[in-house]
Parts: structure tokens; sequence; C-alpha cells
């Protein structure tokens, strides 16, 4: 069984949810969370990434971090540009990118099944990030920004929000980037009722993204527990979701930079690659087209490299992901990067911004070797999720994004 629950919304006006509707806040660094807000004073970034109200020696999971976060959600009600719905509510939130539409149901989601491991991950959360969504989501008093979730394709609800979006939307907006996005309000009250039974049939569901956004509501719901035990008694927690059927969702690839060769000359480390992997020079393509391939960029040129058979075995859901291969037989006994989650030596690249964001952070020398992957599959996500096994860290890259802001979930 699969909860779900309406929930009345704090959303912008519609006349201010262009503004408002902003990128999450993992996605963009503090510089470029200040130069959005520049241009456009309403953007949420305010609310997600306070910092960037305050003055830059600020430290990290400071009081006045999440105090700001806070005063400037409040001032957004104050003055008109967000309001409550009178009434508990599902909504339907539509992105459309390149000629790919997706439809997700914006609702809140059991914590306790969360807690229980019906709605199942596929990251390892950081302690430094779980502690900061968790300040965020206490002193805010609110999630102000939904865990992305998935579930396995059910025709009946597709047939419930087909025949929804029907109807007028609420809120119909291309943000600058292209993105169109697009919300209606689904709150007759048979449907909601039909669309809850759909859902209840359900063993499980999946994050697909926004693991530290789920931890964190479910640390503030335990916090609470214990502060105010019988507080509310029979009312159940949840957290705010979007979730969308899975072959609705787009991944795309997720790339590595690394910043040097461990002390190898480049000869003697395209030797070594040699013995994992067949090496291809002058890689045009430069990102691979199919899975157990990767490009390599270096000192100014593409490289093809394939990995060699014995390497992987197609039965292991994790040892058979290319982002394991990589890790295993490149990343660690090559180049000295043993846990990706810390090592400050590598970064990760969102498929989004192209291989000429990889040509780029190493012809400008900020690294020294560059990393294109194939896309993990929608359906590796589910059967690692299925056997309760964890991918490697940034497995997965979620196109579109969804923006903070459109839907907030009070928590009192």
């Amino acid at each position: 069984m699969s909860a779900i629950f309406p929930f009345k919304a704090l959303r912008p006006r519609p006349q201010f949810v262009g503004e408002v509707a902003a990128l999450p806040y993992d996605v963009v660094s503090t510089k470029e969370a200040q130069d959005i807000v520049q241009g456009h004073p309403q953007s949420f970034l305010r609310v997600e990434k306070s910092e960037i109200d305050l003055l830059p020696d600020v430290p990290a999971h400071d009081p006045r971090i999440y105090e700001q976060a806070k005063r400037t959600l409040e001032q957004m009600v104050r003055s008109g540009i967000l309001f409550q719905d009178e009434k508990p509510s599902f909504y339907i939130y539509s992105q459309g990118m390149n000629g790919h539409r997706q439809y997700g149901l914006v609702a809140g989601v059991s914590i306790a099944e969360y807690e229980a491991g019906q709605i199942k991950k596929h990251e390892l959360t950081r302690a430094d990030k779980e502690l900061d969504r968790t300040l965020h989501v206490e002193r805010a008093n609110a999630h102000t920004g939904p865990v992305f979730i998935t579930y396995r394709e059910q025709p009946a609800i597709d047939s419930l929000v087909a025949e929804a979006v029907k109807t007028p939307p609420e809120y119909d907006f291309v943000a600058e980037d292209g993105i169109a996005h697009t919300v209606w309000i689904f709150n007759e009250r048979e449907k909601m009722a039909a669309i809850i039974g759909e859902f209840a049939r359900l063993d499980s569901l999946y994050i697909a993204d926004g693991h530290h956004r789920a931890e964190a509501a479910a640390a503030v719901a335990r916090k609470r527990r214990q502060q105010h035990p019988g507080r509310r008694e029979g009312e159940p927690e949840h957290m705010l979701a979007v979730l969308f059927p899975h072959r609705q969702l787009k991944i795309m690839d997720y790339n590595r930079v690394v910043r040097d060769l461990h002390g190898l000359s480049k000869g003697e480390f395209l030797q070594r690659c040699g013995k994992n992997f067949i090496l291809e020079l002058d890689f045009s393509g430069k990102s691979p087209p199919r899975r157990h391939e990767f490009g390599m960029y270096l000192d100014g040129r593409w490289y093809r490299l394939i990995a060699r058979p014995e390497l992987y075995d197609e039965r292991d859901p994790i040892g058979s992901l290319d982002v394991s291969i990589l890790q295993e037989r490149l990343l660690e006994p090559l180049l000295g990067i043993h846990d990706p989650r810390l090592d400050e030596r590598v970064a990760f690249v969102g498929g989004i911004r192209g291989m000429g964001e990889l040509e780029r952070l190493v012809d400008n020398h900020e690294f020294a070797v560059a990393f294109a992957l194939y896309p993990a599959t929608i359906e590796q996500l589910l059967a690692v999720a299925d056997a309760n096994l964890i991918m490697p860290p940034k497995s997965t890259w979620f196109e579109p994004k969804l923006r903070s802001g459109i839907f907030i979930h009070l928590l009192d």
C-alpha cells in the first residue's frame, strides 16, 4: 500500500508564479543564486538558499541562515505573493522540455512508509547536507521543495490524470531556460478518492531525486514526535512530493571531472587505462552511444574507452552500472578516488551542461581529465531499489528539474 494525501498548498498567485518558481537549491551555487535573484527579486531561491541574502562570512549551518529563510517566506505571504488554498487538494504538475512532457501528481506521501522502507531509496545522504535541510525545514516550519518520486506506471492513474488536464490550468508559464511548467488543481472529491485508491494498490514508491529533502522531513517529524508525544496522534505525517510514472522520466548522464592524474604522466595514465579499457583516439562523438563505453577528455583530445567484458556481470545490478565500472576500474585504482562522496579531487557535472562544459573545465586547467558516461536507465534505478541496494554517488541526473516555490507544504 502507498498512501498519498491532499494538502492545502501555500503557493504563488498566478501573476507571480513565473517570477517565484526557482531551480532547486542544490543545483545552483551560491554565486549563481545571487546572480539569479539580482534580476528576479521574488525568486524562491531567497527562501531555499537564504544565505544569499546574508554576508558571505556567515558559516554553514548558522542559525541566521534559517531565520532568514523563515523571514523571507513570511514576507512573501504578507505581501500577497503567496497564499494558502482553503481546502486540501492534489495538484498535477506538468513539465515540457525539447518535446518531452511529463505529468506528476503533487501530494503528501507518508513519512511512516518512508521510515519503513516502502518509499525506497537508491542513494546515501551526506550528514552535512542532511543537517542543512533539517534545520531549514524546522525553522521555516515548511517543506519548501518537493521530493521527486516515481512509481511503476499504472494505466488507471494515467487515465485519471489525463482526464484532469483537459480542464483549464491554474498556472502555465515557460521559464527562462525554455522549460514549460503547467499546473492543474485536482480536488473533486470522487476523483481524489479514486486516485488515492489506485495509489493504495502500489506496493512501493521510489525516490528519484531529493533524498536529503526526504531524510530532513523524516528527521523533523521524529524530533517533533519526541518533543510533543501524542500532540497529533492519529494524524498521519507526510512530506511534500511530486509523483511521476516511471516511463515518463528522463535520466541524463552524470559526468565526472578529476583535478589531477594522481602523480602519473599522461603516457603512464593512458597505458594503465588500456589494461581495463579498449582505447580509441580522436573520439568525435564525445558522448558515449551505448552502455559500458565512456568518453574521456584529456589534454585537448577526446578518447573512447570501451570496458572489457570481463570487468562486469550484467546480473549484478550495482556492478554492471557504468558509474561502478568507471569508479572501480579507473577512478579508484588509477586516480586514487576512494570515496567519491567525500573526495574533493573529483567533481560531478550534470549532462544538461553538455560536453562543452567538460572541455571548458579541462581546458581552463581546473581539472586534468573528464569522463562522459552513458545515462543510467529508470529500470536500473528500480532494480537497485527493489534489491535494497544503493547506487554509487551521483549516478542519475533527472531533467527537467522540479521547480521550488510552486508548492509549499506548511507543517502547522
